[in-house]
């Protein structure tokens, strides 16, 4: 319903909705402020009226409030908040009005984000459809049909099959001798011989380490669940020598590593490795010497055989001779 009043010398028109809230505006003419309130109650009736000064206009007001709000109870709160961060530097994309954005703009942004490999295209489309969703359903936010359930998403690529090559392992010992970051060599150590993953280990906690059974509990791993891993006397002599200043066995960020470990790896002239192929290394090495397919899932945390076998790449020949 429409009203118009004089106030101030100008003709206010304003526009009340039960359902969907106000909107007012004045005018020098009277005939001005009724023509406004036309249009402006059509738009309610045909459900294309969009309250103004919305705060979430934009897909940057979307990714914004999804950091905020949902990242920080995720498990993975750091890996997510680094890949929404530099989200948010797509300008282009983040500038869409979430009323005007269209299955064609997450698709352009896709064929330009592909370049940086499959899985970086999937991670990006994947928070931005988990964004719209939370935004519709828990939020209440009226944005209609998510565009992103419309368009393809990338293949994942296939499993990998790298693991360390005769000598890459004495390489990076070397290498790792002349930098200063104290933590990365052990935790190398550590992915060889338990294969925990990278996540798993910056987790590890002094009070989770039992020296005497040789065990370290991960109270919340990647599937959800707690579990025990081994720790063999490498290990454990590994860590008795580490500072236990501090709750965390290595206190450092995620990024840290990466960027240590990108830095470790072309000091040792070594290319097409990641950190996580050591996960691949430390589970082929268990089949090689002879562990059982229960065994082993019990030490990497595997649900089901077959993604295990995802990391499986056993050698022809003896395991690498370190």
């Amino acid at each position: 319903m429409a009203s118009i009043r004089k106030r101030n010398g100008l003709w206010q028109a304003q526009v009340r909705s039960r359902k969907l809230g106000s909107t007012s505006k004045s005018f020098h003419k009277r005939t001005d402020a009724i023509a406004w309130a036309k249009v402006q109650e059509a738009l309610m009736q045909t459900g294309e009226w969009k309250p103004r000064g919305r705060q979430y206009s934009t897909l940057d007001d979307l990714v914004q409030k999804y950091l905020k709000k949902v990242t920080p109870h995720k498990k993975g709160a750091e890996t997510e908040t680094r890949r929404l961060n530099r989200l948010l530097k797509e300008k282009s994309l983040m500038a869409i009005k979430l009323d005007e954005a269209k299955p064609h703009h997450f698709a352009s942004f896709r064929d330009k984000r592909i370049k940086d490999g499959n899985r970086a295209a999937q991670y990006d489309l994947v928070l931005l459809r988990a964004a719209w969703n939370t935004a519709r359903i828990e939020w209440g936010w009226d944005l209609g049909d998510n565009p992103l359930t419309l368009i393809r998403f990338p293949k994942s690529n296939p499993p990998r099959e790298r693991r360390l090559k005769q000598g890459e392992y004495g390489m990076l010992r070397a290498a790792s001798a002349e930098t200063k970051v104290w933590y990365l060599w052990p935790m190398i150590e550590i992915a060889i011989e338990t294969s925990m993953r990278r996540g798993e280990i910056l987790s590890l906690e002094w009070k989770h380490i039992d020296f005497e059974r040789s065990k370290a509990l991960l109270p919340m791993t990647k599937n959800g669940r707690s579990r025990w891993v081994g720790l063999s006397r490498q290990v454990i002599a590994l860590l008795e020598k580490l500072p236990k200043e501090q709750e965390r066995v290595f206190p450092v960020t995620d990024v840290a590593v990466r960027q240590a470990w990108d830095r470790l790896r072309r000091r040792a002239g070594i290319t097409d490795l990641t950190f996580h192929d050591l996960r691949h290394e430390a589970i082929s090495r268990q089949f090689e010497s002879g562990l059982s397919i229960p065994q082993v899932m019990a030490i990497s945390g595997h649900q089901t055989a077959s993604q295990l076998f995802r990391y499986v790449n056993l050698s022809e020949n003896d395991p690498v001779n370190m």
